[in-house]
């Protein structure tokens, strides 16, 4: 992958102006833009605090994993019900974020951040203190609901308070807050379910809650009472209107949901392409998938000179093509250090577009930031969702390999087509 080394420049989203060929129009802005932006030093410490929120949510998100069975032993349930507690926190969490994104436009997005928080450590007390699996089962459910209005919306946050060109550094530092929440999250749980049983694992995580809201509530009061409540169902119709009147919300939308299906479709099924390849060990095969988190890591530490050398347009190319390599090499059923080796390549790929995408959907509208963000999120989630039953249905139709080549196809095409219909002319250099 070769990119032209005097195309050192970042495209301005806002221009209008689009390049030769087919590329979408840019809707001209009919509302007014957002205040000015903050001090980046004032900016960059409040992401950090909202990182914190962020970083708690996602230990949250993951705790119940490697927890399973002490749960149904202790509660007297089946293994393969409180299985359903991941999905219990995942489906809500989905579904919510079409509604509490265009809140946060109404609300204040900080707000509502903090008030997911809040409900959120409240579930996961809940969950700590319940004597049967019904209450269990509750409890993840609003948890995942809370969770739905925290990463979205600090994403759409971010995009109120950076600048379109230093956007995806911004959003690289939250990435690496909630990836190394989600890679913490199972292993601490864990270590904390061994030692103190599993009640401990919602206690501790709930503890640490408790700290990042004390911290938010502080030091985000001002923040959280900059936006006037304004709450009302015109709302919701007015903010959606005004994401979809941009015709590149379409673009983000179906290439974040296709990124859904290729790649983390992919993900129950690793435990059963490395038996294949003769390796039994469900430690193993949680291994390998923990390198596509490292591979994610990898990618935030580097987006700052990734972005200075490169435009979005052909990161989005470039990101294609590593995750397409990628699944190539996952294809062929090798040992697995070189699957753990292939799903670290995958991170770094996945998030390389993926994140090139995001910087997009927040200019998408600049009064609907929440409302574009949580459809994003939507959308990637649906298509999360989806993957597994259409890999499935490919696995026995086609085999492993067939289906997993065609997905490294399709990952490579949302990198080329985003490239083509999302880039603008970029502003020349000074």
């Amino acid at each position: 992958m070769a990119f032209a080394s005097d195309m050192n420049f970042q495209p301005r989203f806002d221009s209008g102006k689009p390049l030769d060929g087919e590329v979408l129009p840019v809707v001209p802005k009919t509302e007014p833009e957002l205040t000015k932006k903050p001090d980046p030093g004032k900016a960059r410490g409040l992401i950090a605090r909202l990182s914190l929120i962020g970083f708690v949510t996602a230990l949250a998100s993951r705790a119940t994993d490697p927890i399973i069975p002490p749960i149904a032993h202790d509660i007297q349930v089946d293994p393969n019900a409180v299985a359903l507690l991941t999905t219990a926190f995942a489906l809500p969490f989905a579904l919510v974020q079409p509604v509490l994104g265009p809140v946060g436009d109404m609300v204040g997005k900080v707000r509502v951040m903090i008030a997911c928080l809040a409900v959120t450590m409240l579930a996961m007390l809940a969950s700590g203190f319940a004597q049967n699996f019904t209450v269990l089962m509750v409890a993840r459910i609003v948890a995942g609901a809370a969770a739905g209005g925290i990463f979205p919306v600090g994403i759409a946050v971010i995009g109120d308070l950076v600048p379109v060109k230093d956007r995806q550094v911004a959003i690289g530092r939250w990435l690496t807050a909630v990836i190394t929440g989600n890679l913490l999250g199972s292993s601490l749980a864990g270590v904390i379910g061994d030692l103190v049983g599993w009640r401990g694992v919602f206690f501790v995580i709930t503890g640490l809650g408790v700290l990042a809201l004390g911290v938010a509530i502080v030091t985000l009061r001002k923040a959280a009472r900059a936006k006037p409540v304004q709450l009302s169902l015109s709302g919701f119709s007015r903010g959606y209107g005004s994401v979809f009147a941009n015709p590149r919300a379409k673009v983000c939308f179906s290439a974040v949901f296709v990124e859904g299906i290729v790649v983390f479709g992919l993900f129950p099924f690793v435990a059963l392409l490395l038996l294949a390849a003769g390796e039994p060990r469900a430690s193993i095969a949680g291994a390998v998938i923990a390198g596509f988190s490292l591979g994610g890591v990898i990618y935030a530490l580097a987006v700052p000179r990734l972005v200075a050398r490169w435009r979005p347009d052909q990161l989005m190319i470039g990101g294609g093509i590593i995750a397409a390599l990628a699944l190539g090499i996952v294809s062929f059923d090798m040992m697995w250090p070189v699957q753990f080796a292939a799903f670290t390549l995958l991170g770094l790929g996945f998030y390389t577009l993926h994140a090139s995408i995001q910087v997009t959907a927040t200019e998408l509208s600049s009064t609907a930031r929440g409302a574009a963000m949580s459809l994003h999120s939507f959308f990637f989630f649906i298509g999360h969702a989806s993957g597994p039953v259409l890999y499935g249905a490919g696995f026995v139709k086609l085999g492993s390999a067939v289906t997993i080549s065609i997905a490294a196809i399709a990952v490579m095409a949302v990198g080329f087509i985003c490239s083509r219909l999302l880039r603008e002319r970029a502003a020349a250099n000074p």
